[in-house]
């Protein structure tokens, strides 16, 4: 069962599905899904909603402020700070919603969607159970990235903000090539960025309210950010890593890892053998397994 409803987040509000089970047991438990960047509740978070609510588990996914049907401008924004805040308004509305049972909260975080519910998580204790699935730690990845550095490419950033503001006009950079034509153009051989485009610009995953387009000024608020920082004194719930075994450019096999060994209470890590970062995002066989995981470690938790 299928709710649309909106979160209001101050004056703007998100657009949000709830992931209903079938039966009318309540109250109930339930999870917020942060989802990766330049994603929409269309796609990979509805894969995994789903798939909770079919197994008991009520299941509250949506776009982020500025991205897909939500409100907020600039459009295209991913501002990490302000992703992890979306969650904690998410927790508001959800439990307010009737059956769900404000105490029994947990969150979903999904590759950069990890970063943000692991950060989200170290203040705002309503959440009670922390699940993860291939998650990124989207700051240290950014600035991994970057071919002179960070700080070099901060440089680069104050003068494109610079010319920004002298002619109103926006910057927006592509998250991925728009097409695979376009990859092999630019000479894109990587296994991971091949599978993304793959996934978010074809018919198999692709949404038309998914731009993947980014805010440019986004850059410099990313490779600030450090999401894990104080996890290991604050994030005293239990913890869940689901890692794909195939380990790639994507970092989030390390970023994982990383995150199991900070945690105070980590409670289960499963990593799938032969998954690749991507392919955890809808292939039946990883997604699957992945959720039956969670089911239990929700079930023991909330």
């Amino acid at each position: 069962m299928l709710q649309h409803i909106t979160i209001p987040r101050g004056p703007i509000e998100l657009a949000a599905d709830l992931h209903l089970p079938d039966d009318d047991a309540a109250p109930r438990r339930a999870v917020v899904l942060s989802t990766p960047g330049s994603s929409v509740k269309e796609q990979i978070g509805a894969n995994y909603a789903a798939r909770l609510a079919a197994r008991g588990i009520a299941a509250l996914v949506f776009d982020p402020a500025h991205q897909g049907r939500s409100g907020g401008e600039p459009r295209d924004l991913e501002d990490p700070y302000r992703r992890s805040e979306d969650i904690s308004y998410a927790i508001d509305a959800l439990g307010a919603v009737p059956g769900i049972d404000s105490g029994r909260i947990g969150v979903l975080g999904i590759c950069a969607g990890g970063s943000y519910a692991v950060h989200t998580a170290r203040t705002d204790h309503r959440i009670r159970a922390v699940g993860t699935v291939v998650p990124s730690d989207i700051g240290a990845a950014f600035r991994g990235f970057q071919p002179d550095g960070p700080a070099a490419a901060l440089d680069g950033l104050a003068e494109s903000r610079a010319e920004e503001a002298r002619t109103g006009e926006p910057a927006r950079v592509a998250w991925l090539p728009d097409t695979l034509a376009d990859a092999e153009a630019l000479g894109v051989t990587d296994v991971d960025t091949l599978q993304a485009i793959t996934y978010y610009r074809t018919e198999r995953g692709g949404n038309e309210h998914s731009t993947n387009r980014r805010l440019t000024r986004s850059d410099a608020l990313l490779l600030g950010f450090d999401a894990f920082h104080l996890v290991d004194q604050l994030m005293t719930q239990p913890l869940q890593v689901v890692l794909a075994g195939r380990r790639g450019t994507t970092g989030s096999y390390e970023s994982g890892m990383r995150l199991w060994d900070l945690a105070p209470n980590p409670v289960d890590l499963m990593v799938i053998e032969g998954a690749g970062h991507y392919e955890m995002y809808d292939e039946p066989e990883y997604v699957d397994a992945a959720v039956d995981r969670l089911v239990g470690f929700y079930s023991d938790n909330l």
